[in-house]
């Protein structure tokens, strides 16, 4: 295939579809908004599953690299009632199903099986239109523009490539998370590591409910969420994080301290982060020399699915397009016929977010529950 590749962000879709391309000999150039590799920090862990994240690395031929960034024992899960109870403590079981990674470092092994100039940065796409014949014109923010035969929207929630196959946007779904993070946490914030353990811990609550995970460094990163609207969370000054975190804390009112401190001794301003989703099923009809991957294709609630389906779906359109060299009209055919339901029915996680926040279920014996029927039913 002489075709090259526009894709369009540099998120770990995109890199693991210009990886798999790269293998196979295709040429593809990335256009990524931020100024550089380390422009803000990639977020925290990621459990890459053996049925579609390992896949794609397996595909990308990266899955030495891989392996060499699994932090061993991070698969342990801890359930927890509010008062700091324990109910579920399980161990890293050590088979890899699910093996824990840090977002930025796996980000960065896809970035360096790339050649130098594959990923152009500091290119923010201000326009997209289409030019006919299967097309496209990207226009970017700085100046200057780039016309492609073969487009591929990897760009995320807000994606600019979307709106060539779409008019769906993502819509607020109900409930945020107000991020942290609590530093050198077995010395200086001993209660919330023995809380949190090894891997990873939720304490769930209708309407409420804290994760957190530990990650390289002794490093406690939570999330808590809250099942409000945006107004609620407007009305908070986030600016002012002593008062932020009061706020937040005040609805964990009775709580173990424990589990208050990963927001009452956060080590840096708490972040809100609201959560949006596509249209569950979201799909479109074929456009000639264009398509999705990830979250600009399907955003969803946070599931544990994303980034995994994310590199899934950069593999199979890498290999459909490899598998089609002089038709791509075939490959992206071929390529959304199989993504489209694999991201309806993906596999979710059986916790607070596979029946909802606001469940009456979501209690820590209720994800348990559904915890034990997903491992059943592997």
């Amino acid at each position: 295939m002489t075709t090259h590749v526009t894709i369009i962000g540099a998120g770990l879709g995109g890199l693991t579809l210009a990886r798999v391309l790269h293998v196979h000999g295709i040429p593809a150039t990335v256009y990524e908004a931020e100024p550089s590799p380390a422009a803000r920090s990639q977020g925290g862990m990621l459990d890459i599953h053996d049925y579609n994240g390992q896949l794609a690395l397996k595909e990308a031929d990266l899955m030495d690299e891989f392996r060499g960034l699994i932090l061993e024992g991070r698969q342990a899960m801890r359930i927890l009632e509010p008062d700091g109870t324990v109910l579920f403590d399980q161990a890293d079981d050590g088979t890899g199903g699910r093996p824990e990674v840090q977002r930025g470092e796996l980000r960065q092994v896809l970035l360096d099986s790339l050649p130098a100039d594959t990923v152009r940065w500091g290119h923010k796409v201000s326009g997209v239109r289409a030019l006919g014949a299967g097309r496209h014109e990207v226009t970017f923010a700085g100046g200057g523009t780039v016309v492609t035969s073969l487009l591929v929207g990897a760009d995320g929630a807000w994606s600019r490539v979307r709106p060539l196959l779409s008019t769906d946007t993502p819509e607020y779904i109900g409930h945020s998370v107000v991020e942290t993070y609590l530093f050198d946490a077995d010395t200086r914030h001993p209660a919330a590591a023995k809380a949190v353990g090894g891997g990873s811990m939720i304490a769930p609550t209708p309407g409420r409910e804290i994760f957190a995970h530990r990650e390289r460094g002794d490093t406690l990163h939570a999330y808590v969420g809250l099942s409000e609207p945006r107004d609620w969370f407007a009305a908070i000054d986030f600016t002012d994080a002593a008062v932020a975190s009061a706020r937040i804390a005040q609805e964990f009112d009775g709580w173990a301290p424990e589990l208050t401190a990963l927001i009452t001794e956060a080590d840096i301003p708490p972040v809100l982060r609201p959560l949006y989703a596509l249209p569950n099923g979201h799909r479109w009809d074929r456009v000639p020399g264009v398509t999705l991957v990830g979250d600009a294709a399907h955003l969803a609630a946070p599931n544990g699915e994303g980034a995994n389906l994310a590199m899934l779906d950069g593999a199979e359109l890498g290999k459909a397009l490899a598998a089609h060299p002089d038709d791509i009209e075939a490959a992206l055919t071929e390529y959304e016929q199989a993504m489209f339901p694999r991201s309806a029915e993906a596999a979710i996680f059986e916790g607070a977010e596979a029946h909802g926040i606001d469940s009456d279920d979501n209690t820590a014996r209720g994800l348990i529950a559904a915890f034990t029927r997903h491992e059943q039913a592997r």
